[in-house]
């Protein structure tokens, strides 16, 4: 699953590509921890209220997609320059950390995927069945981690030879259409 292409690893790639793995590698954990969250939620119940509660679903999806929105219109106002230049100097670990975070969390149709996944491999003979979708949730956020960091280092390599002005644009615009496609996608 979290070899699937899908804009959690694109906006990560885009990232990577244009600030560095280790702004790639801090919004993967961001993402990732989201997980938490939904794994949470799934197993205590609580995300059953998303799948019952249209308003529920709908504020945290207009949230959400607000929020897209909002780092888009950032990332519009972003200068493009060289890799080495002062004006691509990396953001704050904190920063990177919460946007992946928040991505994550406010993006309802993972609570609902949560919901149809961890169920499916629940054994109710094998013991307290929240633990066990809690393990599957953590396994779940290990191996998206690890899988996103990956595509950070590896994207990270591409920075030296895309190092132009107009490879760099194409590559800022691109993170914008991302987080718009990002935010229509919780429309969907």
């Amino acid at each position: 699953m979290a070899l699937m292409p899908g804009p959690d690893n694109i906006f990560v790639l885009t990232e990577s590509i244009a600030k560095g793995a280790r702004n790639g590698i801090l919004i993967a954990f961001g993402l990732n921890s989201g997980v938490l969250v939904h794994t949470l939620a799934a197993a205590t119940g609580v995300s059953l209220i998303l799948k019952q509660s249209e308003l529920a679903f709908l504020i945290i999806q207009y949230a959400g997609a607000g929020y897209l929105l909002y780092l888009a219109y950032l990332s519009a106002k972003e200068k493009v320059a060289p890799f080495e230049s002062k004006e691509n100097q990396q953001q704050g670990s904190f920063t990177l950390f919460r946007t992946g975070f928040i991505m994550n969390v406010l993006n309802p149709k993972v609570s609902l995927f949560f919901i149809a996944f961890l169920p499916q491999f629940v054994e109710p003979s094998a013991g307290n069945v929240t633990f066990q979708m809690v393990i599957m949730g953590v396994a779940f956020m290990v191996i998206g981690f690890l899988t996103f960091s990956s595509f950070a280092l590896l994207a990270h390599q591409l920075r030296k030879p895309l190092n132009s002005l107009k490879v760099l644009v194409w590559i800022k615009w691109a993170k914008v259409a991302v987080l718009i496609g990002l935010a229509i996608y919780l429309f969907i």
